[in-house]
Protein backbone atom coordinates (compact mmCIF):
# COMPACT_ATOMS: atom_id res chain seq x y z
CA UNK A 1 0.00 0.00 0.00
CA UNK A 2 1.38 3.16 -0.88
CA UNK A 3 2.89 5.39 1.86
CA UNK A 4 0.30 8.29 1.88
CA UNK A 5 -2.23 6.02 2.69
CA UNK A 6 -0.42 3.39 5.67
CA UNK A 7 -3.31 3.71 7.83
CA UNK A 8 -6.02 2.52 5.42
CA UNK A 9 -7.72 5.63 5.17
CA UNK A 10 -10.34 6.14 2.88
CA UNK A 11 -12.57 8.89 3.65
CA UNK A 12 -16.27 9.08 3.62
CA UNK A 13 -18.32 11.11 1.02
CA UNK A 14 -20.51 13.88 2.96
CA UNK A 15 -24.09 12.29 2.04
CA UNK A 16 -22.95 8.56 3.01
CA UNK A 17 -21.80 9.91 6.24
CA UNK A 18 -25.01 12.05 6.78
CA UNK A 19 -26.95 8.72 5.91
CA UNK A 20 -25.28 6.69 7.99
CA UNK A 21 -26.03 9.01 11.18
CA UNK A 22 -29.89 9.21 10.34
CA UNK A 23 -29.84 5.52 10.79
CA UNK A 24 -29.13 6.29 14.52
CA UNK A 25 -32.32 6.53 16.92
CA UNK A 26 -30.39 8.28 19.63
CA UNK A 27 -31.18 11.39 21.75
CA UNK A 28 -29.30 14.25 21.81
CA UNK A 29 -27.17 13.87 25.15
CA UNK A 30 -26.12 10.09 23.91
CA UNK A 31 -22.57 9.65 24.07
CA UNK A 32 -21.06 8.80 20.67
CA UNK A 33 -17.46 7.94 19.78
CA UNK A 34 -15.96 7.89 16.33
CA UNK A 35 -13.21 5.53 16.04
CA UNK A 36 -11.18 6.43 12.86
CA UNK A 37 -12.20 9.73 12.24
CA UNK A 38 -10.18 10.97 9.49
CA UNK A 39 -11.25 14.68 7.99
CA UNK A 40 -14.20 15.13 10.23
CA UNK A 41 -17.04 14.72 8.35
CA UNK A 42 -19.28 12.41 10.57
CA UNK A 43 -18.09 15.14 13.69
CA UNK A 44 -19.15 18.20 11.94
CA UNK A 45 -22.30 16.87 10.92
CA UNK A 46 -23.55 15.13 14.27
CA UNK A 47 -22.46 19.14 15.59
CA UNK A 48 -24.32 20.50 13.36
CA UNK A 49 -27.30 17.51 13.76
CA UNK A 50 -27.58 18.44 17.71
CA UNK A 51 -25.20 16.09 19.21
CA UNK A 52 -22.21 17.25 21.43
CA UNK A 53 -21.18 14.54 23.78
CA UNK A 54 -18.75 12.98 21.51
CA UNK A 55 -15.26 11.32 21.38
CA UNK A 56 -13.02 10.36 18.39
CA UNK A 57 -9.95 8.88 17.46
CA UNK A 58 -7.49 9.47 14.54
CA UNK A 59 -4.05 8.02 14.45
CA UNK A 60 -2.87 10.24 12.01
CA UNK A 61 -2.18 13.49 13.41
CA UNK A 62 -2.22 15.57 10.34
CA UNK A 63 -6.35 15.44 10.32
CA UNK A 64 -8.82 16.54 12.40
CA UNK A 65 -6.87 19.03 14.25
CA UNK A 66 -10.05 21.84 15.08
CA UNK A 67 -11.61 19.26 16.98
CA UNK A 68 -10.07 19.83 20.31
CA UNK A 69 -11.83 16.49 21.71
CA UNK A 70 -10.23 14.04 18.99
CA UNK A 71 -7.59 12.09 20.30
CA UNK A 72 -4.72 11.81 18.00
CA UNK A 73 -3.67 8.24 19.05
CA UNK A 74 -4.49 4.60 17.89
CA UNK A 75 -7.59 3.85 18.86
CA UNK A 76 -6.45 0.20 19.23
CA UNK A 77 -4.38 0.57 22.02
CA UNK A 78 -6.17 3.43 23.70
CA UNK A 79 -7.11 2.84 26.91
CA UNK A 80 -10.52 3.60 27.07
CA UNK A 81 -13.04 3.98 30.01
CA UNK A 82 -15.95 5.04 28.98
CA UNK A 83 -18.96 3.01 27.03
CA UNK A 84 -20.91 4.96 24.59
CA UNK A 85 -24.53 4.87 22.94
CA UNK A 86 -23.71 4.95 19.60
CA UNK A 87 -20.19 4.19 17.34
CA UNK A 88 -19.85 5.27 13.99
CA UNK A 89 -17.39 5.57 11.18
CA UNK A 90 -15.43 4.29 8.62
CA UNK A 91 -12.92 1.56 10.14
CA UNK A 92 -9.26 1.35 8.32
CA UNK A 93 -9.28 -1.74 6.11
CA UNK A 94 -5.58 -3.20 5.24
CA UNK A 95 -4.54 -6.35 4.55
CA UNK A 96 -2.00 -7.77 6.98
CA UNK A 97 0.53 -8.19 4.34
CA UNK A 98 0.01 -4.82 3.60
CA UNK A 99 0.29 -3.36 7.05
CA UNK A 100 3.23 -1.04 8.03
CA UNK A 101 5.27 -2.45 10.96
CA UNK A 102 4.28 -0.28 13.70
CA UNK A 103 0.42 -1.15 12.81
CA UNK A 104 1.51 -5.01 12.73
CA UNK A 105 3.35 -4.76 16.18
CA UNK A 106 0.67 -3.21 17.76
CA UNK A 107 -1.57 -6.16 17.18
CA UNK A 108 1.00 -8.24 17.64
CA UNK A 109 1.04 -7.52 21.80
CA UNK A 110 -3.14 -6.66 21.78
CA UNK A 111 -5.21 -8.91 23.78
CA UNK A 112 -7.63 -8.74 21.74
CA UNK A 113 -5.95 -9.22 18.81
CA UNK A 114 -4.45 -12.24 20.04
CA UNK A 115 -7.58 -13.93 21.33
CA UNK A 116 -9.54 -13.30 17.94
CA UNK A 117 -7.69 -12.70 14.98
CA UNK A 118 -3.93 -13.78 13.47
CA UNK A 119 -2.54 -12.65 10.26
CA UNK A 120 -5.09 -13.70 7.61
CA UNK A 121 -6.81 -11.10 9.09
CA UNK A 122 -7.77 -7.22 8.21
CA UNK A 123 -7.29 -4.40 9.99
CA UNK A 124 -10.65 -3.53 10.28
CA UNK A 125 -11.82 -6.59 12.05
CA UNK A 126 -10.22 -5.33 15.80
CA UNK A 127 -12.21 -2.15 15.02
CA UNK A 128 -15.59 -4.08 14.86
CA UNK A 129 -14.71 -5.79 17.92
CA UNK A 130 -13.52 -3.22 20.08
CA UNK A 131 -16.52 -0.91 19.20
CA UNK A 132 -18.95 -3.64 20.34
CA UNK A 133 -16.97 -4.02 23.71
CA UNK A 134 -17.16 -0.37 24.22
CA UNK A 135 -20.91 0.12 23.95
CA UNK A 136 -23.77 0.01 26.56
CA UNK A 137 -26.34 -2.31 26.36
CA UNK A 138 -28.56 -1.68 23.69
CA UNK A 139 -26.03 0.84 22.17
CA UNK A 140 -25.87 0.87 17.83
CA UNK A 141 -22.38 0.45 15.72
CA UNK A 142 -23.29 1.95 12.33
CA UNK A 143 -20.12 1.14 10.37
CA UNK A 144 -19.35 1.48 6.30
CA UNK A 145 -16.70 -1.30 5.34
CA UNK A 146 -15.88 -3.98 2.61
CA UNK A 147 -18.38 -6.90 2.59
CA UNK A 148 -16.00 -9.47 2.00
CA UNK A 149 -15.26 -10.44 6.31
CA UNK A 150 -19.29 -11.77 6.02
CA UNK A 151 -17.74 -15.19 4.40
CA UNK A 152 -14.59 -15.29 4.57
CA UNK A 153 -13.08 -18.35 6.27
CA UNK A 154 -10.83 -16.52 8.44
CA UNK A 155 -13.36 -14.14 9.60
CA UNK A 156 -15.46 -16.40 11.20
CA UNK A 157 -14.00 -15.49 15.09
CA UNK A 158 -15.65 -12.01 14.49
CA UNK A 159 -18.73 -13.07 12.97
CA UNK A 160 -19.37 -15.68 16.10
CA UNK A 161 -18.77 -12.78 18.40
CA UNK A 162 -20.91 -10.79 16.78
CA UNK A 163 -24.23 -12.80 16.91
CA UNK A 164 -22.98 -14.28 20.80
CA UNK A 165 -23.44 -10.09 21.77
CA UNK A 166 -26.23 -8.53 19.87
CA UNK A 167 -27.90 -8.48 16.46
CA UNK A 168 -27.83 -6.26 12.85
CA UNK A 169 -31.28 -4.45 12.28
CA UNK A 170 -29.86 -3.56 8.67
CA UNK A 171 -27.46 -3.69 6.02
CA UNK A 172 -26.72 -2.18 3.11
CA UNK A 173 -25.36 -3.86 0.32
CA UNK A 174 -23.42 -1.52 -2.66
CA UNK A 175 -22.03 -4.51 -4.49
CA UNK A 176 -20.27 -2.29 -7.62
CA UNK A 177 -21.17 1.07 -6.85
CA UNK A 178 -18.63 3.58 -6.63
CA UNK A 179 -18.25 5.14 -3.33
CA UNK A 180 -14.83 4.94 -2.26
CA UNK A 181 -12.15 7.01 -4.82
CA UNK A 182 -10.37 3.92 -6.43
CA UNK A 183 -11.83 1.67 -4.74
CA UNK A 184 -13.27 -1.37 -6.35
CA UNK A 185 -14.28 -3.60 -3.84
CA UNK A 186 -18.15 -4.03 -2.92
CA UNK A 187 -19.13 -2.04 0.34
CA UNK A 188 -21.92 -2.76 2.98
CA UNK A 189 -23.36 -0.10 5.61
CA UNK A 190 -24.70 -2.11 8.60
CA UNK A 191 -26.45 -1.07 12.06
CA UNK A 192 -25.99 -3.85 14.83
CA UNK A 193 -27.33 -3.58 18.32
CA UNK A 194 -25.30 -4.75 20.88
CA UNK A 195 -28.08 -7.01 22.90
CA UNK A 196 -28.93 -10.00 25.35
CA UNK A 197 -32.57 -9.87 23.22
CA UNK A 198 -32.25 -10.55 19.60
CA UNK A 199 -35.09 -9.62 16.67
CA UNK A 200 -36.17 -12.43 14.22
CA UNK A 201 -34.80 -10.70 10.99
CA UNK A 202 -31.99 -7.90 9.33
CA UNK A 203 -33.92 -5.42 6.82
CA UNK A 204 -31.26 -6.03 4.04
CA UNK A 205 -31.03 -3.54 1.28
CA UNK A 206 -29.64 -4.05 -1.86
CA UNK A 207 -27.83 -1.71 -4.89
CA UNK A 208 -27.20 -3.42 -7.98
CA UNK A 209 -26.11 -0.34 -10.41
CA UNK A 210 -22.68 0.45 -11.38
CA UNK A 211 -23.54 4.05 -11.30
CA UNK A 212 -22.13 7.13 -9.06
CA UNK A 213 -23.87 7.15 -5.50
CA UNK A 214 -26.05 10.17 -5.24
CA UNK A 215 -28.55 11.98 -3.02
CA UNK A 216 -31.41 10.61 -4.38
CA UNK A 217 -30.74 6.75 -4.64
CA UNK A 218 -29.44 7.32 -0.74
CA UNK A 219 -32.92 8.24 -0.29
CA UNK A 220 -34.93 5.81 -2.07
CA UNK A 221 -32.88 3.07 0.22
CA UNK A 222 -34.06 5.13 3.14
CA UNK A 223 -37.58 4.68 2.44
CA UNK A 224 -37.37 1.33 1.35
CA UNK A 225 -38.97 1.89 -2.31
CA UNK A 226 -38.56 -1.00 -4.52
CA UNK A 227 -36.75 -0.45 -8.10
CA UNK A 228 -35.22 -2.48 -11.12
CA UNK A 229 -31.27 -2.28 -9.46
CA UNK A 230 -32.51 -1.32 -5.64
CA UNK A 231 -33.82 -4.64 -4.01
CA UNK A 232 -35.67 -4.88 -0.50
CA UNK A 233 -35.96 -7.86 1.71
CA UNK A 234 -35.70 -9.53 5.29
CA UNK A 235 -33.52 -12.51 6.00
CA UNK A 236 -33.13 -14.09 9.28
CA UNK A 237 -30.46 -13.37 12.08
CA UNK A 238 -27.36 -14.69 11.81
CA UNK A 239 -25.69 -17.76 12.90
CA UNK A 240 -22.15 -18.43 14.86
CA UNK A 241 -19.83 -21.27 12.86
CA UNK A 242 -21.32 -20.25 9.36
CA UNK A 243 -21.07 -17.79 6.48
CA UNK A 244 -23.01 -14.74 6.20
CA UNK A 245 -25.33 -14.40 2.59
CA UNK A 246 -27.34 -11.69 1.85
CA UNK A 247 -29.90 -13.58 -0.09
CA UNK A 248 -33.24 -13.87 0.78
CA UNK A 249 -33.93 -17.53 3.13
CA UNK A 250 -35.87 -18.68 0.42
CA UNK A 251 -32.92 -18.87 -1.69
CA UNK A 252 -30.58 -20.46 0.90
CA UNK A 253 -33.32 -22.71 1.62
CA UNK A 254 -33.00 -23.86 -1.83
CA UNK A 255 -28.95 -24.00 -1.84
CA UNK A 256 -29.19 -26.42 1.46
CA UNK A 257 -31.39 -28.58 -0.86
CA UNK A 258 -29.75 -28.70 -3.70
CA UNK A 259 -26.78 -29.82 -2.33
CA UNK A 260 -28.38 -32.24 0.02
CA UNK A 261 -29.83 -33.96 -3.20
CA UNK A 262 -26.24 -34.00 -4.86
CA UNK A 263 -25.18 -35.39 -1.65
CA UNK A 264 -22.31 -38.56 -1.39
CA UNK A 265 -21.29 -40.28 1.00
CA UNK A 266 -17.03 -41.74 1.20
CA UNK A 267 -16.47 -44.65 0.05
CA UNK A 268 -14.38 -45.51 3.82
CA UNK A 269 -17.39 -44.17 5.75
CA UNK A 270 -18.11 -47.04 8.39
CA UNK A 271 -21.76 -47.64 9.00
CA UNK A 272 -21.69 -47.41 12.12
CA UNK A 273 -19.98 -43.53 11.69
CA UNK A 274 -22.16 -41.14 13.09
CA UNK A 275 -19.99 -37.81 12.33
CA UNK A 276 -21.40 -37.60 8.73
CA UNK A 277 -18.22 -37.25 6.78
CA UNK A 278 -20.52 -36.10 3.85
CA UNK A 279 -20.31 -33.72 0.97
CA UNK A 280 -21.55 -33.25 -2.52
CA UNK A 281 -20.32 -34.94 -6.12
CA UNK A 282 -19.12 -31.67 -7.99
CA UNK A 283 -18.76 -31.01 -11.75
CA UNK A 284 -15.13 -31.79 -11.19
CA UNK A 285 -15.97 -35.56 -9.72
CA UNK A 286 -17.42 -36.00 -13.60
CA UNK A 287 -15.74 -33.59 -16.08
CA UNK A 288 -12.05 -32.03 -17.46
CA UNK A 289 -11.85 -28.67 -17.48
CA UNK A 290 -9.71 -26.56 -19.43
CA UNK A 291 -9.31 -22.28 -19.64
CA UNK A 292 -9.16 -21.30 -23.05
CA UNK A 293 -6.52 -20.75 -25.45
CA UNK A 294 -4.17 -17.90 -25.39
CA UNK A 295 -2.96 -16.06 -28.32
CA UNK A 296 -1.78 -12.91 -26.94
CA UNK A 297 -3.08 -10.78 -29.71
CA UNK A 298 -6.48 -12.40 -31.33
CA UNK A 299 -6.80 -9.63 -34.03
CA UNK A 300 -3.65 -10.84 -35.51
CA UNK A 301 -4.24 -14.93 -35.76
CA UNK A 302 -8.30 -13.77 -36.33
CA UNK A 303 -8.89 -15.08 -40.18
CA UNK A 304 -11.37 -12.99 -42.40
CA UNK A 305 -12.60 -14.86 -45.91
CA UNK A 306 -8.20 -15.11 -46.67
CA UNK A 307 -7.64 -17.75 -49.80
CA UNK A 308 -5.72 -20.41 -48.18
CA UNK A 309 -3.72 -23.02 -49.60
CA UNK A 310 -4.12 -27.20 -48.42
CA UNK A 311 -1.54 -26.58 -45.08
CA UNK A 312 -3.63 -23.75 -44.16
CA UNK A 313 -6.49 -25.42 -44.38
CA UNK A 314 -5.27 -27.75 -41.94
CA UNK A 315 -4.02 -24.99 -39.82
CA UNK A 316 -7.09 -23.42 -39.18
CA UNK A 317 -9.48 -23.34 -35.79
CA UNK A 318 -13.00 -22.81 -35.28
CA UNK A 319 -13.30 -20.62 -32.05
CA UNK A 320 -16.24 -19.68 -30.51
CA UNK A 321 -15.91 -16.39 -28.73
CA UNK A 322 -17.78 -15.54 -25.58
CA UNK A 323 -20.05 -13.16 -27.17
CA UNK A 324 -21.85 -15.77 -29.42
CA UNK A 325 -22.36 -17.86 -26.66
CA UNK A 326 -26.12 -18.65 -25.69
CA UNK A 327 -27.50 -20.39 -23.00
CA UNK A 328 -27.61 -24.57 -24.22
CA UNK A 329 -26.19 -23.53 -28.07
CA UNK A 330 -23.58 -20.78 -29.74
CA UNK A 331 -24.07 -18.57 -32.30
CA UNK A 332 -21.28 -17.58 -35.06
CA UNK A 333 -17.77 -19.26 -35.34
CA UNK A 334 -14.61 -17.18 -35.71
CA UNK A 335 -11.74 -18.66 -38.01
CA UNK A 336 -8.46 -18.90 -36.27
CA UNK A 337 -4.65 -19.69 -37.33
CA UNK A 338 -2.98 -21.64 -35.76
CA UNK A 339 0.36 -23.24 -36.56
CA UNK A 340 1.82 -25.93 -33.77
CA UNK A 341 5.11 -26.96 -35.42
CA UNK A 342 8.31 -25.67 -34.69
CA UNK A 343 9.29 -23.87 -37.94
CA UNK A 344 11.80 -20.81 -38.65
CA UNK A 345 10.00 -18.33 -40.53
CA UNK A 346 11.71 -18.72 -43.60
CA UNK A 347 9.33 -22.61 -43.36
CA UNK A 348 6.70 -19.80 -42.39
CA UNK A 349 6.90 -18.35 -45.36
CA UNK A 350 7.29 -21.10 -47.75
CA UNK A 351 4.91 -23.54 -46.37
CA UNK A 352 1.75 -20.94 -45.00
CA UNK A 353 2.65 -17.95 -46.83
CA UNK A 354 -1.22 -16.41 -46.86
CA UNK A 355 -1.04 -16.71 -43.14
CA UNK A 356 2.85 -15.05 -43.17
CA UNK A 357 1.57 -11.71 -45.32
CA UNK A 358 -1.28 -12.22 -42.58
CA UNK A 359 1.23 -11.58 -39.63
CA UNK A 360 3.18 -9.27 -41.10
CA UNK A 361 1.56 -6.31 -40.10
CA UNK A 362 0.64 -7.21 -36.52
CA UNK A 363 4.35 -8.56 -36.01
CA UNK A 364 5.52 -5.60 -33.89
CA UNK A 365 2.99 -6.22 -31.68
CA UNK A 366 3.26 -9.93 -31.93
CA UNK A 367 6.99 -9.81 -30.32
CA UNK A 368 6.09 -7.28 -27.67
CA UNK A 369 3.86 -9.99 -26.02
CA UNK A 370 3.86 -11.62 -22.60
CA UNK A 371 6.20 -14.32 -23.54
CA UNK A 372 5.64 -16.98 -20.00
CA UNK A 373 9.16 -16.96 -19.71
CA UNK A 374 10.09 -18.26 -23.61
CA UNK A 375 11.01 -17.46 -26.64
CA UNK A 376 7.65 -17.76 -28.88
CA UNK A 377 8.27 -17.10 -31.96
CA UNK A 378 5.88 -14.25 -33.23
CA UNK A 379 3.37 -16.83 -35.52
CA UNK A 380 2.52 -18.86 -32.49
CA UNK A 381 0.59 -18.48 -29.73
CA UNK A 382 1.65 -17.92 -26.46
CA UNK A 383 -0.40 -20.21 -23.96
CA UNK A 384 -1.94 -23.08 -25.60
CA UNK A 385 -3.09 -24.52 -22.31
CA UNK A 386 -5.26 -27.62 -22.42
CA UNK A 387 -4.87 -27.93 -26.48
CA UNK A 388 -4.37 -31.96 -26.32
CA UNK A 389 -7.81 -31.30 -23.98
CA UNK A 390 -9.53 -29.60 -26.84
CA UNK A 391 -8.63 -32.05 -29.51
CA UNK A 392 -10.70 -34.97 -28.22
CA UNK A 393 -12.78 -35.84 -30.56
CA UNK A 394 -16.09 -35.26 -28.60
CA UNK A 395 -18.40 -32.81 -27.51
CA UNK A 396 -17.57 -30.09 -25.28
CA UNK A 397 -19.88 -27.37 -23.02
CA UNK A 398 -18.88 -23.97 -23.31
CA UNK A 399 -18.93 -20.95 -21.01
CA UNK A 400 -17.71 -16.92 -20.87
CA UNK A 401 -15.22 -17.10 -18.25
CA UNK A 402 -16.46 -13.83 -17.21
CA UNK A 403 -20.20 -13.19 -16.74
CA UNK A 404 -22.19 -10.19 -14.97
CA UNK A 405 -25.34 -11.10 -13.55
CA UNK A 406 -26.76 -7.88 -12.46
CA UNK A 407 -29.41 -7.73 -14.65
CA UNK A 408 -30.48 -11.51 -15.54
CA UNK A 409 -31.04 -15.37 -13.75
CA UNK A 410 -29.28 -17.30 -16.32
CA UNK A 411 -25.78 -18.57 -17.49
CA UNK A 412 -24.45 -19.48 -20.90
CA UNK A 413 -23.64 -22.66 -21.03
CA UNK A 414 -23.35 -23.70 -24.24
CA UNK A 415 -22.88 -27.30 -26.54
CA UNK A 416 -20.48 -27.50 -28.79
CA UNK A 417 -19.23 -30.41 -31.32
CA UNK A 418 -15.54 -32.04 -31.47
CA UNK A 419 -13.07 -29.43 -33.52
CA UNK A 420 -14.57 -26.42 -31.86
CA UNK A 421 -12.04 -24.69 -29.94
CA UNK A 422 -12.22 -21.74 -26.85
CA UNK A 423 -9.58 -19.00 -26.60
CA UNK A 424 -9.01 -17.44 -23.43
CA UNK A 425 -12.61 -15.20 -22.93
CA UNK A 426 -13.77 -18.84 -22.48
CA UNK A 427 -14.18 -22.12 -21.13
CA UNK A 428 -14.45 -25.52 -21.90
CA UNK A 429 -15.99 -28.81 -19.97
CA UNK A 430 -15.66 -32.06 -21.37
CA UNK A 431 -17.04 -35.50 -19.70
CA UNK A 432 -14.20 -37.57 -18.48
CA UNK A 433 -14.29 -41.18 -19.53
CA UNK A 434 -15.73 -42.64 -16.89
CA UNK A 435 -18.88 -40.07 -16.15
CA UNK A 436 -21.74 -42.21 -17.66
CA UNK A 437 -23.99 -38.77 -17.87
CA UNK A 438 -24.77 -37.45 -20.61
CA UNK A 439 -23.07 -34.02 -21.81
CA UNK A 440 -26.34 -33.05 -22.77
CA UNK A 441 -27.38 -33.70 -19.15
CA UNK A 442 -24.79 -32.17 -17.25
CA UNK A 443 -24.99 -28.97 -20.08
CA UNK A 444 -28.77 -28.77 -18.77
CA UNK A 445 -27.90 -29.09 -15.27
CA UNK A 446 -25.37 -26.32 -15.92
CA UNK A 447 -27.90 -24.14 -17.18
CA UNK A 448 -30.90 -25.09 -14.33
CA UNK A 449 -31.81 -22.84 -11.74
CA UNK A 450 -30.29 -23.94 -9.03
CA UNK A 451 -27.22 -23.81 -10.65
CA UNK A 452 -27.88 -20.29 -11.06
CA UNK A 453 -28.80 -19.67 -7.59
CA UNK A 454 -25.58 -21.45 -6.09
CA UNK A 455 -23.10 -19.93 -8.06
CA UNK A 456 -24.90 -16.49 -7.04
CA UNK A 457 -24.22 -17.00 -3.71
CA UNK A 458 -21.34 -19.41 -3.36
CA UNK A 459 -19.32 -18.74 -6.62
CA UNK A 460 -16.29 -16.44 -6.86
CA UNK A 461 -18.31 -13.03 -7.60
CA UNK A 462 -16.30 -9.83 -7.81
CA UNK A 463 -18.82 -7.23 -7.93
CA UNK A 464 -21.53 -8.25 -10.50
CA UNK A 465 -19.20 -10.47 -12.39
CA UNK A 466 -19.53 -14.44 -11.57
CA UNK A 467 -15.95 -15.86 -12.99
CA UNK A 468 -15.89 -19.68 -14.55
CA UNK A 469 -12.23 -20.68 -14.57
CA UNK A 470 -10.86 -24.35 -13.73
CA UNK A 471 -11.45 -24.09 -10.19
CA UNK A 472 -14.84 -22.03 -9.87
CA UNK A 473 -16.84 -24.70 -11.97
CA UNK A 474 -15.30 -27.80 -10.59
CA UNK A 475 -17.12 -26.71 -6.99
CA UNK A 476 -20.61 -26.53 -8.66
CA UNK A 477 -22.58 -29.09 -7.15
CA UNK A 478 -23.64 -31.82 -9.44
CA UNK A 479 -26.90 -33.86 -9.86
CA UNK A 480 -25.62 -37.42 -10.50
CA UNK A 481 -27.84 -39.90 -11.49
CA UNK A 482 -28.81 -43.11 -9.78
CA UNK A 483 -28.44 -45.71 -12.58
CA UNK A 484 -29.98 -48.61 -10.50
CA UNK A 485 -33.40 -46.67 -10.27
CA UNK A 486 -35.32 -46.76 -13.43
CA UNK A 487 -37.01 -43.64 -12.42
CA UNK A 488 -33.84 -41.59 -12.24
CA UNK A 489 -32.83 -43.06 -15.49
CA UNK A 490 -35.58 -42.62 -17.92
CA UNK A 491 -35.54 -39.02 -16.90
CA UNK A 492 -31.76 -38.89 -18.09
CA UNK A 493 -32.75 -39.83 -20.84
CA UNK A 494 -35.87 -37.77 -22.08
CA UNK A 495 -33.57 -34.85 -20.82
CA UNK A 496 -30.58 -36.01 -23.03
CA UNK A 497 -33.36 -36.25 -25.81
CA UNK A 498 -35.14 -33.14 -25.33
CA UNK A 499 -31.42 -31.42 -25.35
CA UNK A 500 -30.17 -32.79 -28.35
CA UNK A 501 -32.96 -31.23 -30.03
CA UNK A 502 -33.25 -27.87 -28.32
CA UNK A 503 -29.53 -27.89 -29.31
CA UNK A 504 -29.95 -28.87 -33.08
CA UNK A 505 -33.31 -26.71 -33.54
CA UNK A 506 -32.01 -23.92 -31.40
CA UNK A 507 -35.59 -24.04 -30.07
CA UNK A 508 -35.39 -22.20 -26.72
CA UNK A 509 -39.48 -23.41 -26.30
CA UNK A 510 -37.89 -26.51 -24.84
CA UNK A 511 -36.24 -25.28 -22.14
CA UNK A 512 -39.03 -25.15 -19.89
CA UNK A 513 -39.48 -29.10 -20.46
CA UNK A 514 -36.28 -29.59 -19.58
CA UNK A 515 -36.50 -27.67 -15.79
CA UNK A 516 -39.49 -29.44 -15.39
CA UNK A 517 -37.21 -32.97 -15.97
CA UNK A 518 -34.94 -31.67 -13.90
CA UNK A 519 -37.31 -30.38 -10.58
CA UNK A 520 -38.91 -33.90 -10.61
CA UNK A 521 -34.99 -35.34 -9.34
CA UNK A 522 -35.49 -32.73 -6.57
Amino acid sequence: MIQKNKYGQYFTPNMVADFMINLSDIPATAKILEPSCGEGIFLELLKHKGFHNLTAYEIDDSLANKYPFVKHESFVTANIKDNFDLIIGNPPYIRWKNMQNELKNELKHHYLWNKYFNSLCDYSYIFILKAIELLNENGQLIFICPEYWLNTTHSVTLRDYMVQNGYFEKIYHFNETPIFEKVTVSIIIFKYIKSKHKTATIDISKHNMNQKLTIKTLEILRQKIQTESIKHFTISQFQTNERWLLHTDEVKSEIKTTEARCKKIHQNQSLFDNSSQIDYHTIGDFCDIGNGLVSGLDKAFQLHERSLNSEEEKSVLDVVKSKDIKPYYYQGITKYLYISDNYHEEDIKRIYPNFYSHLQPYKIELEKRYQYNKKIPYWQWVFPRSFSLFSRNEKRIFVPCKERISNKNYFRFALANSGIYPTQDVTAILKKTSTKESIEYILCWLNHHRTFDWLKVNGIIKGNIVEFSEKPITSIPFRAIDWDNEEETMIHHQITEICQSLVCMKNDDLISKINELIDKLF
